[in-house]
């Protein structure tokens, strides 16, 4: 009766030198498929390999055991004379160069049984039929590692662990946008040991340390020339005759309300009902001159008038919408006359708090031919979520140099730190006096020398 041979091998190449070693130059393959060969720790992670078989040569009455099967003795070659030191079989030389196989009878491992088509229950089957029967010991352990391979994949799915997950539920309360909170998620993988982890608190502590570093403030020069002029423009409603108002209460008085600073105050918003009067109302108040312009050389002779006496001049301008470039041109070319007189005409962009992240971003696209300085944050009280606005400030690269949070002039202003963001977030634990320690706020003193 005719018997077979069948050996496993992780590529075809190692099959056909066990072939050619246990059975001859004479042994014919004639079927060759993928299998899972068992591997790893007490064979539980299977490997994927071929399986090679074909007849068993048979040439002589006279047969010995070799290797599970019984082989004619006239073809049994012992390995250390099966080949001459020339065709022996080296790392670069797969084949002796007298049995290489024609190059159309080559099998390519990549056609013949592409991995993605062996799923879990395949790789399964495989290996009970390669046990030579279906061993419910092996069955139970297989759907145990089934088991624990699902958990780590929806593990991975949410984070990877509970606390990446936890913090990550905090972010989004704060609505930070999505790219923001896989770079903190990211950052805390990297930086943290697995079993470090499993300390939220300081998990949660460190992630707080890294939005700070994030924040951007303004710094003011030290010395300012006369008059500093500052500009304020951004969306309508936004709050910026307001936020002008409590700026030339701050520069110009001091606690007691005496005057110590001249400040000009200046609109060339014509157009909204009340704003003029608005503004000369505080002017009044302050004791401040106040002008209403609409054109480029009325601005410049007002700056001019008073670039002699005046500490500093503030410009309220026209609410614009950032999808209107036609009217923000005509906006940007008159003031372009406060950056052709003496001082140096600073612009911040005013932007409220509880702007989207979305609508954040097409602002501070649209105003960037302003050449804003920096961005101040209006309405902080109206939101119990900003960050949105950490968010977007820090992809854009932009700084914040002021944050108001209600409407009393001059109270509700005060000069931008990273405790008030820090602080405002949602769901974090706060440590503020360590916060202080890492950000320290800046002096609550508003003025600079100037010469």
């Amino acid at each position: 009766m005719q018997q077979y041979f069948t050996e496993q091998a992780e590529n075809y190449e190692e099959a056909y030198r066990k072939v050619r070693e246990k059975y001859g130059d004479t042994a014919t393959i004639l079927l060759r498929k993928t299998v899972l060969i068992r591997g790893g720790f007490l064979g539980l992670f299977p490997r994927e390999g071929v399986e090679v078989s074909g007849p068993i040569p048979l040439r002589a009455s006279t047969y010995k055991t070799a290797g599970g099967y019984t082989i004619p003795r006239e073809i049994s070659y012992p390995k250390e004379t099966s080949y001459s030191k020339e065709t022996s079989y080296s790392k670069e030389t797969s084949y002796p160069k007298e049995t290489v196989l024609p190059k159309e009878a080559s099998y390519p491992k990549e056609t013949s049984y592409p991995k993605d088509t062996l799923d879990f229950e395949t790789r399964k089957a495989n290996v009970l039929a390669a046990a030579g029967q279906k061993d419910p010991t092996i069955a139970m352990i297989f759907n145990e590692v089934k088991t624990i391979k699902e958990k780590i994949e929806n593990q991975a799915e949410r984070g990877g662990h509970p606390s990446l997950d936890r913090l990550d539920e905090i972010l989004c309360q704060s609505d930070f946008p999505s790219a923001y909170r896989t770079k903190i998620l990211d950052r805390v993988k990297k930086e943290f040991p697995l079993d470090s982890l499993n300390d939220f608190d300081a998990v949660q502590e460190k992630a707080l340390e890294w939005i700070g570093e994030s924040i951007s403030i303004f710094r003011e020069d030290k010395y300012q020339r006369r008059p500093r002029i500052m500009i304020l423009v951004g969306p309508t409603g936004v709050g910026k005759t307001t936020t002008i108002a409590k700026l030339a209460a701050n520069f110009g008085i001091d606690s007691s309300g005496r005057k110590i600073r001249e400040i000009v105050l200046v609109t060339i918003d014509t157009f909204r009902i009340g704003a003029r009067q608005q503004l000369e109302a505080y002017g009044k108040i302050l004791q401040s001159p106040c002008y209403a312009v609409d054109e480029y050389s009325e601005l410049k002779r007002t700056i001019a008038i008073h670039s002699d006496e005046a500490d500093m001049i503030l410009i309220d301008t026209v609410g614009k919408s950032p999808r209107d470039p036609e009217k923000l041109g005509q906006m940007k070319k008159l003031l372009n006359a406060a950056g052709e007189l003496p001082g140096t005409a600073e612009v911040h962009l005013a932007v409220s708090a509880a702007t989207k992240s979305s609508d954040l971003e097409d602002i501070l696209q649209q105003f960037e031919p302003f050449n804003y300085k920096s961005v101040i944050i209006t309405k902080m009280d109206e939101t119990a979520r900003i960050g949105n606005i950490i968010g977007v400030l820090a992809e854009k690269g932009k700084s914040v140099s002021y944050i108001t949070n209600g409407q009393k002039v001059p109270a509700d202003i005060r000069k931008a730190s990273v405790i008030d963001f820090l602080i405002n977030l949602e769901g974090f634990k706060v440590n503020r006096n360590k916060l202080e320690e890492r950000f320290p706020e800046p002096s609550s003193e508003q003025f600079r020398k100037w010469s």
